[in-house]
């Protein structure tokens, strides 16, 4: 028997190393399949007009070329994009890309300051129907935002609001039902020693909130503003729905309209994958700087 435990404890350690190796393998795998759009776009991006199907398949271009950026930033005439190959559709993308940061900015603000006021009320202040209150606001998340579109534009329309950033951002400035359960969540985890010795020294709520209770809950707080900040940056359906006037647009909008304008008949591809790739750039630079807190902070709320 003696003689039968070495290998069997071998045997073990095989069947481990081999579940490790699947699970990098399945890991690698998923990770190859989300990567590949993004690659596929940088691509395409750096691709010249005439080598686009030539070198469709390959998996990086032959020339790399800068063109397609110079093309979309508008640091070349329409000849000259004739000339390369391109639709010689235009884009305004500075302008697009101010109305972005813009349209993004003001939501966050807002939306943060909103949600993390509820969200105290919530974890703190007792007054009638605060439990019916906050399930409805996580009962909210359960509505899907194609539903309330409507209504919503029919609000905004009634208050003259349309081709207009105000009409933009009204419908999501105010809280969230993910943004008031996830600061609540943290706020309850807050010592309420802390509150009490404050209130003892004469405090006022209004004063604990933004002197304490705020400076304490800053990665929650980022977690949030990078949330919304991603979600908002990439929303399509309600700018392309309110603001028609090409001085309105934000960039999804804008790139939609630089690919339909296309007098050759076909979209310039490379010159759009260029522009995506550049619009995509801020969001991934928010996911390298904040990703591992948001991670470690919905967890946290989620234990909690």
């Amino acid at each position: 028997m003696n003689r039968l435990t070495p290998p069997t404890h071998l045997s073990a350690r095989q069947r481990w190393s081999a579940g490790r190796l699947l699970a990098w393998t399945l890991l690698i795998g998923m990770l190859l399949v989300t990567l590949a759009p993004l690659w596929m776009v940088i691509k395409t991006g750096l691709l010249h007009p005439q080598a686009l199907y030539a070198e469709s398949t390959a998996l990086w271009p032959s020339e790399p070329t800068l063109l397609n950026v110079k093309k979309v930033l508008g640091l070349m005439s329409t000849d000259e994009a004739l000339a390369l190959g391109g639709s010689g559709a235009q884009i305004d993308f500075l302008h697009a890309l101010g109305n972005s940061l813009l349209f993004t900015g003001i939501i966050v603000t807002l939306q943060t300051i909103s949600a993390a006021m509820s969200a105290y009320a919530f974890a703190r202040l007792r007054f009638p129907g605060r439990q019916t209150l906050f399930a409805l606001f996580v009962a909210s998340m359960m509505v899907p935002g194609v539903v309330i579109f409507i209504p919503n534009f029919i609000l905004i329309k009634e208050l003259g609001w349309l081709n207009s950033m105000l009409g933009m951002v009204a419908p999501f400035c105010l809280m969230q039902g993910f943004s008031v359960f996830f600061l609540r969540q943290f706020f309850l985890s807050i010592p309420h020693d802390l509150e009490e010795a404050a209130i003892l020294d004469g405090a006022s709520r209004a004063y604990i909130f933004w002197r304490i209770v705020l400076p304490l809950s800053l990665t929650p707080l980022a977690t949030i503003a990078t949330l919304t900040g991603i979600n908002m940056w990439n929303e399509f359906f309600w700018p392309y729905l309110v603001a028609k006037d090409p001085a309105q647009q934000v960039l999804p909008v804008a790139l939609q309209s630089f690919k339909s304008q296309t007098p050759q008949g076909q979209p310039d591809w490379t010159g759009l994958m260029a522009a995506t790739a550049i619009t995509l750039l801020p969001t991934i630079l928010l996911l390298l700087a904040f990703g591992r807190r948001v991670v470690e902070s919905v967890q946290f709320s989620g234990g909690k």
